[in-house]
């Protein structure tokens, strides 16, 4: 998917051209920012904003390898992608001082694993990645992975999987109880077998219809983002997003400063201005997660701050998606090469 977004308007745009102090190019996940939120940076930065899509970080990566790195100043990879585009030499860094909002990172997010002390990246959002059921659709039990990788008669052929291997992969990795990155042999041919086998009853891969398809009544199930879910009920989708009894995904996006960006300092000054609480709010009341930042709290509409899928049970395990060692991924890129034929 490929969207340009202008700052303001044609006209005011033709009229400010030429006092523009630059241009600000962003890779960005699609439906994620609202357009008023970078209207609002164009009209602080006298700013030319550009914006182009994908739908998933192995499309983000794959992209920047194929020649986009230095076309784009920021992208928004997630937490995992951060270390693999950090090996790959992907990534810029700065120091907490060329941030004047640096502080307002919540404590849990700086001295992250993938980004220790944060020298490259943001927090930009963050959730969980599950499942979640039409209830009109289906009315039995809801608390198991089952429902995707084993799925009940109702559910059959009626199931959208993300298009994304990290994600899908790692759920039917702790669907079967088989660790991450794993390098058995015999655990990554059961992790096989069970992808092959639960495909038939699987009706599409997408994740950019993920919320779309269950808004539609397409797909009885899909995996999800936890946000996307909630949007899905705001668009009066009937449905119930499950937190499932062996464990979830939990991810952080986050705003990257890429390697040879054309315009160095506007991406500063965007990823300062993202760290302001009333902006980071602004995300978050768009695309219904849960902001890093201190003091989003008042600024959040109480809808979004009391959605289900923003608050899961104490009990149910969270998970990062882990960056598998090189000679362990071509293994995993091979199941999922095989289960997209």
């Amino acid at each position: 998917m490929k969207t340009f977004l202008t700052t303001t308007a044609l006209a005011m745009t033709l009229a400010t051209a030429a006092a523009a102090e630059g241009e600000l190019k962003i890779y960005h996940w699609f439906e994620y920012i609202p357009q008023e939120l970078l209207d609002k940076f164009a009209a602080e930065y006298d700013v030319t904003v550009t914006m182009d899509t994908y739908d998933s970080n192995e499309a983000l990566l794959a992209a920047l390898k194929a020649g986009k790195l230095g076309e784009y100043d920021v992208a928004v990879p997630g937490d995992y992608m951060v270390k693999i585009m950090a090996d790959e030499g992907m990534l810029d860094t700065f120091t907490p001082d060329e941030l004047p909002n640096f502080g307002n990172i919540q404590d849990q997010w700086v001295d992250v694993e993938f980004d220790n002390g944060r020298h490259s990246t943001i927090p930009y959002q963050w959730g969980s990645t599950s499942f979640s059921v039409n209830t009109e659709m289906y009315d039995g039990p809801m608390d198991s992975l089952s429902l995707i990788f084993d799925a009940p008669d109702e559910l059959k052929g009626k199931i959208n999987v993300l298009d994304t291997a990290g994600e899908t992969l790692t759920l039917a990795s702790l669907y079967a109880g088989i660790p991450q990155c794993t390098s058995d042999r015999e655990q990554l041919k059961a992790l096989n077998a069970l992808v092959q086998g639960a495909k038939p009853d699987w009706a599409s891969f997408g994740s950019d219809v993920a919320k779309d398809v269950l808004v539609s009544g397409d797909a009885a199930a899909g995996m999800i983002w936890s946000g996307f879910s909630a949007k899905a009920r705001a668009e009066g989708a009937p449905v119930q997003y499950v937190f499932p009894k062996e464990g979830m995904i939990v991810w952080m996006d986050n705003v990257a400063l890429l390697k040879d960006a054309p315009n160095r300092d506007n991406a500063l000054k965007f990823m300062n201005f993202l760290l302001e609480p009333e902006n980071a709010a602004a995300v978050t009341n768009y695309a219904q997660y849960t902001a890093g930042v201190d003091g989003v709290a008042e600024f959040l509409d109480p809808e979004v701050a009391n959605s289900p899928e923003a608050n899961p049970p104490a009990d149910v395990k969270g998970v990062f998606v882990q960056s598998c060692p090189e000679e362990v991924q071509v293994l995993y890129d091979a199941i999922w090469t095989n289960l997209k034929k």
